[in-house]
């Protein structure tokens, strides 16, 4: 049974710096959930086409549509059973699910024990990720919270862009089976023993803000039902909605560049290696960004950042899709990295801004589910057009449901977090 700060009689303090030992461990913990992600992102498609012999471009991204669909319906049980539960619980039990992935990756004998494979990941990652983002925004209130969402999404990216390059140089040394898919099997035992072992409770600290937490309005009260709650976030209430829309066009085009790009830019006659590097830009201005990002939406607001690096997004992919070679390319796999990272971090710290602290954890579930929808609708999409037109059809296709996103946020979305006023009179306590 895990004691939390209440039970053992210390008082309970919100913030960054009263509660650094365990934000930074989870920080480490959601770097290992990024890199079971990671570990797929170069060579599944490759493994796919090379291995597996998959032609249509449909079947060959069934496994994000696995992955996706099974990891949005997770996220939504992870926020309703961290509430109930409490949150190590969870995390722990995503952890013992990732366990068995790598192993599966290395030996599978057929497709479909790769797609298995990704329904065992999209539980591990809604389980994992999840909790990691509720449990940091439980530890620092409300004043720093789109910095603790940049960094705790920097470390999970950032893993995902050393591991996709990592795994893409293991693979073009030593083949595509088994050597890139060790480094899993180190992620999924360093993340079970640490959170198992040094990971506390923090549903006392949500307890804690609720306490002195007050509501924008009457509709987001305290005692709200689990319906309720979905409702408010999918459709009712502008910023939720708004927020849950935009986190779906975004993963819908993050499935676009973990399925189709390998497989695109392997068309053009790039290497493997160079594959992988592509594969890893992107994730790694899309981590390191997150740095900046998630503290400039403390300074300047929400709502900007979100509708800029949704438009910022769309440019991107458009770009992709019309140049050719590696060098073009890679600008626009950073260019697509800075437009993420505008909007991922300030999207979970906007849903924080908005939701009670005593229904936070299913808010944040509830906008999971959406944004990781995209997963699996970004897949059957690009995939349908790719098949039926083409794959630059595909490409300039979600380009533009990305644009469209960010004009939907420009003009539905209210400001979250509105920057403090400046006083040309400073006081001295």
């Amino acid at each position: 049974m895990t004691i939390n700060a209440a039970e053992r009689g210390t008082p309970i303090r919100l913030g960054l710096r009263e509660n650094l030992a365990q934000f930074s461990l989870l920080v480490g913990v959601n770097a290992l959930v990024g890199g079971m992600i990671g570990q797929e992102r170069t060579v599944l498609p490759l493994l796919a086409t090379r291995e597996f012999h998959l032609n249509a471009f449909t079947a060959t991204l069934t496994f994000i549509v696995a992955f996706g669909a099974v990891k949005a319906a997770t996220n939504f049980f992870a926020g309703t059973l961290s509430d109930r539960y409490g949150r190590k619980p969870v995390l722990v039990a995503g952890w013992i699910v990732g366990v068995p992935i790598p192993f599966l990756l290395m030996w599978a004998p057929s497709w479909g024990w790769i797609v298995f494979a990704n329904v065992l990941l999209g539980i591990n990652q809604g389980l994992t990720w999840s909790t990691t983002v509720i449990m940091k925004i439980d530890l620092v209130g409300p004043a720093r919270r789109g910095f603790a969402m940049g960094l705790n999404e920097a470390a999970g990216y950032g893993a995902v862009a050393v591991t996709a390059f990592a795994t893409g140089y293991i693979a073009q040394q030593h083949g595509l089976r088994p050597a890139p898919f060790f480094l899993g099997v180190a992620y999924a035992g360093l993340g079970l023993g640490l959170s198992t072992l040094f990971v506390r409770e923090t549903r006392g600290h949500a307890r804690h803000e609720a306490a002195n937490h007050t509501a924008a309005h009457d509709g987001l009260r305290e005692g709200l039902s689990t319906g309720a709650v979905f409702r408010l976030t999918s459709f009712r209430e502008k910023a939720l909605s708004s927020c849950s829309q935009a986190g779906l066009v975004n993963n819908l085009n993050d499935g676009l560049a973990w399925g189709l790009f390998p497989i695109f830019f392997a068309r053009a006659g790039l290497s493997i290696g160079r594959i992988g590097l592509l594969a890893a830009i992107y994730p790694a201005i899309w981590g390191l960004g997150q740095l900046y990002t998630g503290g400039l939406s403390d300074r300047i607001g929400r709502k900007r950042l979100i509708a800029g690096g949704m438009l910022t997004q769309a440019v991107a992919i458009g770009w992709i899709a019309m140049t050719t070679g590696f060098t073009a390319w890679a600008v626009g796999a950073a260019v697509l990295g800075a437009g993420t990272a505008m909007v991922y971090p300030t999207l979970l710290a906007a849903i924080g801004d908005v939701a009670h602290p005593a229904w936070r954890a299913r808010a944040v579930g509830i906008y999971r589910l959406w944004r990781d929808a995209g997963f699996a609708v970004g897949a059957l999409l690009a995939g349908i057009v790719a098949d039926l037109v083409s794959i630059e059809a595909a490409i300039w296709t979600v380009a533009a449901l990305t644009a469209a996103s960010g004009l939907v946020v420009a003009v539905r979305m209210y400001e979250t977090h509105p920057p403090p006023a400046k006083s040309p009179i400073s006081s001295v306590e």
